[in-house]
């Protein structure tokens, strides 16, 4: 299995244009998976630089109802004709951030028929099952970081009920793909128990100090070999790696062979 990061925040290539946000190209034995498709069209440039015909796409993705992770979607829906698009029932929800700001989806698309709504597990076949865990403790939530969602015409903390995470079985390997983790990579960690996981962390505004040490701590006791990106912060990044004995970062244009 090879997956390559189309779009995250960060690149070590001048001709691969960055940008806040997520795309990931999943090639896995009998799939072309696209996994979240950035906020505007970025993905498809870099997938054209890196030689990657997005048109042979069989599966989508999208891990939840934030922009930077779903804005590409209508461009995707141009470009490929035949990918079914999994998304949670609750993405086309309102979603903000801590300054009041929309940043959900765009609604329009919620009617198109490639649309196919998934609930708390869904399987895809041939090894790959998508889960929200909505129905999961989390003991080691770490709250919203001020994002919202609208509720009976309220904006209260979003529970993040919209994301849901990619888990791939494929030659005795558990991979686990996440959009950011909002629901907690050490509770996510805790779930799955994959021999890889693959995302961002929702760390970036997380100081350097005690609570991201113990959390590096305790994701380093799994056997585990994190790639990050995205929402996690290089400083973040730069931080944990004293804790963690498998910890890497994945930039835009990166590829990793598992």
């Amino acid at each position: 299995m090879r997956v390559t990061a189309l779009v995250e925040n960060t690149t070590k290539d001048r001709a691969i244009l960055p940008e806040h946000g997520l795309s990931l190209f999943i090639e896995t034995e009998k799939h072309k998976i696209l996994f979240d498709m950035g906020q505007t069209d970025v993905f498809t440039k870099n997938a054209e630089k890196l030689g990657i015909d997005l048109s042979e796409v069989d599966i989508a993705v999208v891990s939840h109802g934030h922009y930077d992770h779903g804005g590409g979607l209508e461009k995707f829906l141009e470009i490929n004709k035949k990918a079914p698009v999994y998304i949670s029932r609750y993405a086309f929800e309102p979603h903000f951030n801590a300054e009041g700001k929309y940043i959900g989806l765009n609604t329009d698309l919620a009617v198109n028929e490639r649309l196919i709504l998934t609930g708390e597990e869904t399987s895809l076949g041939d090894g790959l099952v998508l889960f929200s865990c909505n129905d999961k403790k989390r003991p080691h939530y770490m709250g919203s970081f001020g994002l919202g969602m609208e509720q009976d015409g309220d904006v209260v903390p979003d529970d993040f009920r919209h994301e849901q995470y990619l888990l791939i079985n494929e030659n005795g390997k558990k991979t686990l793909i996440s959009g950011c983790s909002h629901k907690g990579v050490m509770d996510i960690v805790d779930w799955f128990e994959p021999d890889v996981l693959i995302g961002g962390f929702h760390y970036s505004k997380l100081p350097l100090g005690d609570t991201l040490k113990e959390s590096a701590m305790y994701l380093d006791k799994f056997k585990t070999e994190y790639f990050i990106c995205h929402c996690t912060g290089t400083s973040q990044y730069d931080f944990m790696k004293v804790y963690m004995k498998d910890l890497n970062y994945f930039h835009c244009g990166d590829s990793i062979v598992i």
